[in-house]
């Protein structure tokens, strides 16, 4: 903590502006690594100027910028044709969208009726079927009281015959119908 407030004031002991001198102290200097730097710059810069170096250092930045902004420019160029494909493959899905949701409303609307349709038959069947079941019934119920009547009247005239008849009106019958057969028997025989 002490160097660190040291580091702070000396800060404050700076010489004046005005003053000039030479520094002797070869580490605050560090002549030994200007010397590093003067010869490798000697050594590797022989025959080279300095202005066509840095003429050859702003070319290549120059190209490499091109070169940076001419890709930019590409792919620019490529998301904007991108972009235009994307709109109209959007406006494509949009009307193909508009079409199928107006092809289900459509269809919709068709299968309601359709059904509303099979609705109204099946009800219409159903009432059709409701009469013929009707008039079964009726005609049922009407032959039972007939087979009724019928019986009833049957056993009301075998009744009456049975309490008519005796045996000698039962013989002269016989004899009767015997003789109308025997009256048929020779008329096909002719």
């Amino acid at each position: 903590m002490k160097n660190v407030t040291d580091s702070f004031a000396s800060l404050g002991h700076w010489p004046f502006a005005g003053s000039f001198g030479f520094n002797t102290d070869i580490l605050a200097t560090n002549p030994i690594n200007l010397s590093v730097v003067l010869g490798v710059l000697i050594f590797f810069g022989k025959g080279v100027c300095a202005s066509c170096l840095l003429s050859d250092l702003l070319d290549n930045r120059k190209q490499k910028i091109l070169n940076t902004i001419r890709n930019s420019e590409e792919l620019r160029e490529g998301a904007v044709q991108q972009l235009e494909k994307a709109r109209a493959r959007l406006r494509k899905m949009e009307i193909e969208a508009d079409q199928f949701r107006m092809n289900g409303y459509s269809e919709i609307e068709r299968e309601k009726w359709n059904l509303i349709n099979s609705t109204y038959k099946t009800l219409e069947q159903l009432e059709n079927y409701k009469n013929e079941t009707i008039q079964f019934e009726q005609q049922r119920a009407i032959n039972q009281v007939r087979q009724r009547v019928f019986q009833q009247a049957l056993q009301g005239a075998l009744g009456t015959l049975n309490r008519c008849l005796n045996n000698e009106l039962h013989l002269r019958t016989i004899s009767a119908n015997i003789g109308m057969l025997g009256a048929v028997k020779e008329i096909t025989d002719y």
